[in-house]
């Protein structure tokens, strides 16, 4: 650690010279300032803030700046990266810094203070997940506040260090330790180390006679559990898991060392009043929690026999059954309590219309709001006449009430539960809401009601995905920055210290489709920069609208539906020029086209092979190579994959040579910058809106501007090792991840880990040589010791959180595999009506039970060298913590 040297000259009456020092590596055009609470820091003003100015020191850029403050300052302050106009363009992440000058700095000293840069990582450590539950002080230890006076002489070439260490991870009671080759540093004896003290806020500060001091790195890494709510098994339940399930999980996660229970959204989706609401990412509101995992025991302590006495054919509609019977006992004594207006209050915003589109909805028996009449159009004044007392129906919004407050406390026992066992309960962001649902009837002007989402052809699905969500009306939102946003992440703060945000890809761009399209393929990512006429006319491509309408020629439809083309050609096709065909107006979208064949009264010509005839009619009217914009004619999209099209095929080597170059810009290199400030106006307002630890699912086709803006926001990203994110790579190499990611060998869009190694035989010998390095036959069934195998890389990685699927969990133990792998899948992306039903086989109460499997995994956890609950943190290490140091050259 460098001496800093006497000032030349005595400044004005009891100032000091602050110099700040701060290794930082910028790019053009950017530079370094420092703003802070005084007026010499620019009382916050960034504009007017300290700038720095750049030094070379050995291969390191420092970031050096002056300033003259009292004797007795004390401020706050900040890193700023701006341009040559002091525009911000980043600034560090975590709380404002602290500086408070010890007793005893005289008149014309220097103080030097050498920071890092805090990056978005470290200030992870400040959200609530890590502040509030795995580090969480629960016995409140008194501050132990030490003076930092100067009180003995130095020598001229002494330079006092005050070492000042944010360690989120450690309670108030803990012993921090300093150990260093110094003498005054114990000689790497932790025993003879510097003692620091806790001072409040995560800090802890000591003073010493230094010259250097180094420090080690060693991240904290932690590891979870994965399942969702309707999955768990308890002897409790009711035909699904539950929220007061919850706690029973939390006591297996704390046997088996985990610090992390992560679920699947738990939002209400009662859409439809069928299977098809099982679909856990199509919200009727995104504030509402699903009735299904209400346990309806806990209702009231004195339930009548007669009301539990049910036929249970329906899990939803049982509860709901036996729930309005106990409503109607004990509805005054509820609803009167001060916890329920209380709770009525605080969440009326939503709670209200919430209730209001239940009632209309089982009154219309749709949720389609379109459909509603007078209701339709969402009004203030329609929705007070609609919940007002004097209505019939009042009970009927009452009971939603009555339900979501229930809900509401069964959710926060659980989490609450959670938080005193040191795990964090981890939720989950979807990225749309359904389209008839009370957030697109009470604010119609946020969605884009005309469109669809869903992703382009990835590693799901090679046809693209169509979640039928309406897209985001971005503009109209930032118009109360982003209110709607804020609140959606208020309200999962009540319950979650963690979330992870569904498809962040859709943060930069989303992938638009037409209200009308079916399949996931022809679409366009929104917002995107189109090709334009002109550019297409300057690159020699006059004829678009042959490039932009289906190209169909007599031979593709013989080649494609054989002898039966005329029969297809006859009544889905109008012959405009010879052996050229265009689709007739009532079947030339891919809607149409599923009507016309279920309805047409020619269906029985195809009744055999209508799944054959719907694909190869798709294929058609997918067989082009540009997309105009419906918005302006005069814009245009490559189609995804056009080169596999016949399209494209047929085009002569100049237009498909032009194309393959425009293709590979519009997808690649264009729209990066957009996509990037696109994500850096949305994802702070929503990073910034809780304090809750937020983790980005990051799979598919991934822009290159997406992992640095993730690292910029301190988002962790998620790593499958069969869905690697380099290129020319089948598998992932989990000891290469780097920190700021999740790893998981499975997630519940893929198959587990069980069921993929056993259904592709070539895939499972590729991994057995190249992952596990064996040049053997690898074993045809997934034994427990090739789960081992595969889990324990996934626990040894550097990945700061390990987080595991329970089925791939459980397959560590023979027991647990006799039934059928492909039954423990969650989710097939490639089925839009994928029936999401899966349970665990067996209760948690047996899992409790059963110490070898929670021994198993826990001793993968500490050999690992993940934290689990209860851990002690062994001689107070505080590695990978950030130091600020405050250097003095003293004449005390």
């Amino acid at each position: 650690m460098a001496s800093s040297g006497p000032t030349s000259g005595k400044k004005s009456l009891n100032t000091v010279t602050l110099l700040f020092k701060l290794p930082y590596y910028t790019q053009w055009g950017q530079s370094l300032l420092l703003a802070g609470s005084e007026p010499a820091l620019g009382s916050w003003n960034v504009k007017q803030g300290l700038s720095l100015t750049p030094v070379h020191q050995d291969n390191e850029l420092i970031w050096c700046g002056s300033v003259s403050v009292a004797a007795g300052c004390s401020c706050e302050y900040k890193y700023y990266v701006v341009d040559d106009n002091k525009n911000v363009l980043r600034w560090e992440a975590g709380e404002k810094r602290k500086l408070v000058l010890p007793e005893g700095v005289q008149e014309g000293d220097v103080i030097e203070i050498r920071d890092w840069w805090q990056d978005a990582s470290e200030a992870l450590f400040l959200r609530s997940a890590f502040k509030n539950v795995v580090f969480n002080d629960t016995e409140g230890v008194k501050k132990e506040l030490q003076s930092v006076s100067l009180n003995k002489s130095l020598d001229p070439e002494d330079i006092v260090v005050q070492f000042v260490i944010s360690c989120p991870r450690l309670v108030s009671g803990s012993t921090v330790v300093i150990t260093g080759s110094n003498p005054q540093l114990g000689r790497w004896r932790a025993q003879d180390g510097l003692k620091l003290s806790y001072v409040g806020d995560s800090l802890w500060k000591a003073n010493c006679v230094l010259r250097k001091s180094e420090f080690p790195d060693a991240p904290w890494r932690g590891a979870g559990v994965a399942v969702p709510v309707f999955s768990i098994r308890s002897d409790e339940d009711l035909g699904v898991g539950e929220f007061l399930d919850l706690k029973l999980l939390v006591d297996w996660a704390v046997n088996s060392g985990f610090h992390l229970v992560q679920l699947l959204p738990i939002n209400d989706t009662s859409v439809h009043g069928m299977w098809w609401d099982s679909y856990p990412y199509s919200s009727l509101s995104v504030f509402a929690l699903h009735p299904l995992y209400l346990r309806v025991q806990a209702l009231s302590d004195a339930i009548p026999a007669d009301v539990k006495d049910v036929d249970y054919e329906a899990t939803l509609s049982t509860k709901l059954s036996i729930a309005k019977k106990i409503f109607n006992l004990e509805k005054d004594k509820v609803l009167n309590s001060s916890s329920f207006k209380q709770f009525l209050s605080e969440n009326e915003e939503w709670l209200k219309p919430y209730a209001a589109f239940c009632f209309l909805r089982d009154f219309f028996e749709t949720s389609d709001h379109s459909q509603w009449g007078r209701f339709s159009q969402f009004s203030k004044e329609k929705l007070e006449k609609l919940i007002s007392e004097g209505t019939l129906h009042h009970d009927v919004i009452r009971f939603h009430y009555y339900v979501q407050y229930h809900l509401y406390m069964q959710l926060s026992d659980a989490a609450a539960y959670a938080r005193k066992k040191k795990v964090i309960l981890k939720g989950d962001l979807p990225i749309g809401v359904d389209r008839n649902s009370v957030d697109t009837w009470v604010y119609p002007t946020l969605f884009r009601m005309n469109t669809a989402t869903g992703a382009p052809p990835d590693y799901f699905d090679k046809n693209g995905q169509n979640w039928g969500f309406p897209t985001y009306n971005w503009e109209e939102m930032s118009k109360d920055n982003y209110g709607w946003w804020r609140g959606r992440l208020t309200q999962m703060a009540k319950y979650f210290t963690a979330y992870r945000i569904d498809h962040i890809l859709g943060f930069f761009r989303i992938w638009e489709l037409p209200d009308h399209a079916a399949t996931g393929l022809v679409g366009k990512f929104r917002p995107s920069i189109p090709l334009s006429q002109e550019e297409l006319l300057s690159e020699g491509l006059w004829d678009y609208n042959r490039m932009s309408q289906p190209y169909i020629r007599q031979d593709i439809l013989e080649e494609k539906f054989g002898s039966f083309w005329t029969v297809i050609a006859a009544n889905f096709l109008n012959e405009y020029q010879k052996q050229c065909y265009e689709f007739k107006d009532d079947c030339n979208t891919e809607k149409k086209i599923i009507a016309k064949i279920k309805t047409s009264p020619e269906k029985s010509l195809w009744i055999e092979k209508e799944d054959s005839i719907r694909r190869g009619l798709f294929d058609l009217l997918q067989n082009i190579v540009l997309i105009r914009d419906p918005e302006d004619p005069t814009k245009f999209y490559p189609r995804f994959n056009l080169e596999d099209t016949s399209s494209y095929r047929d085009l002569d080597e100049h237009g498909k040579n032009v194309l393959r170059r425009l293709y590979y810009d519009y997808y690649f290199a264009r729209q990066e910058n957009l996509w990037r400030q696109n994500a850096l106006k949305t994802l702070p307002v929503l990073l910034n809106s809780s304090d809750m630890l937020a983790c980005g699912e990051d799979l598919g086709l991934i822009p290159a501007c997406v992992h640095p803006v993730m690292q910029e926001l301190g988002l962790i990203g998620l790593r499958i090792q069969r869905m690697p994110s380099e290129p020319n790579m089948e598998f992932g190499i989990p000891s290469q991840y780097s920190y700021m990611t999740v790893c998981a060998p499975s997630c519940h869009d893929c198959s587990t880990l069980r069921a993929w190694w056993e259904e592709d035989e070539g895939r499972r010998s590729r991994f057995y040589k190249t992952v596990v390095g064996s040049d053997q036959e690898p074993p045809s069934r997934c034994t427990p010791e090739v789960v081992h195998f595969v889990v324990q890389q996934h626990f040894d990685a550097p990945s700061m959180w390990a987080i595991f699927p329970l089925q791939d969990l459980l397959a560590l133990k023979d027991k647990y595999t006799t039934r059928p792998a492909p039954e423990e899948t969650i989710n097939d992306p490639t089925n839009p009506k994928h029936y999401w039903r899966f349970r665990v086989h067996v209760t948690l109460e047996s899992l409790l039970d059963d110490k070898d499997i929670q021994a198993t995994i826990k001793d993968l956890v500490t050999s690992s060298g993940r934290s689990f609950p209860g851990k002690v943190a062994e001689g107070a290490d505080v590695s990978g913590e950030k130091l600020s140091k405050v250097q003095l050259n003293g004449k005390a």
